[in-house]
């Protein structure tokens, strides 16, 4: 399933992809990587980090996001062990898959009610970056109620992943919010989610001949 979704990603990735767009792709999924190696406390003896999946898909749009972040993933997993191998699959579908095109369709939601200025689009990716947390941590909990082989009972595991991860998502919307918010005061042209606000607008047709 990750491997399609990626696969799926890739394709339509390079529709939209330009000289602009991979270098941007590029800063996003270094920012990620960095932000992701700081643990921030959550509550009693658990942390959390950025996830980083719908800060990347209203910089560069969810194909070109959940490649960003499944390259991180995979860079992590692979030389510095973080995550493992074995679980890749699963973490490119709840951390990538899920985060980037699930959170970026809250933002698209928010985006309509909201104010069309800069302001509506900081604020929209923030409350969707907690609430792309929280499908995380149900996707895994279904994940669990299919396969899994701890004790737990399936309610117990979601209860408290989706307790821990609303918490998570306060600390990734506050970023995803601050992060966006810096690149729309530096370079809004460059925001996917913001081009809405820096279409230009279409000129009136020229009318031919003389109104009588």
């Amino acid at each position: 399933m990750a491997a399609g979704g990626v696969g799926v990603s890739l394709r339509r990735a390079g529709q939209v992809l330009d000289e602009k767009r991979v270098a941007l792709a590029g800063l996003t999924a270094a920012f990620i990587f960095a932000v992701q190696m700081l643990n921030f406390p959550v509550a009693s003896g658990t942390s959390g980090h950025l996830l980083g999946g719908v800060l990347a898909a209203v910089l560069v749009g969810p194909y070109v996001g959940a490649l960003c972040v499944t390259v991180v993933l995979v860079v992590q997993a692979m030389l510095f062990a973080d995550g493992g191998l074995s679980a890749l699959g699963l973490n490119v579908l709840n951390m990538a898959l899920v985060t980037a095109f699930g959170g970026y369709a809250v933002f698209l939601v928010l985006k309509r009610i909201l104010p069309k200025h800069p302001g509506g689009v900081v604020v929209a990716s923030g409350i969707a970056a907690g609430v792309g947390v929280v499908l995380a941590s149900l996707a895994f909990s279904v994940e669990y109620a299919i396969g899994g082989t701890g004790g737990a009972s399936t309610a117990t595991v979601a209860a408290a992943m989706v307790g821990v991860h609303v918490l998570i998502g306060i600390g990734e919307g506050v970023i995803t919010g601050l992060t966006v918010s810096a690149v729309l005061a530096a370079r809004p042209d460059l925001v996917w989610g913001a081009r809405h606000l820096t279409r230009e607008p279409v000129a009136a047709p020229a009318v031919a001949g003389r109104l009588s």
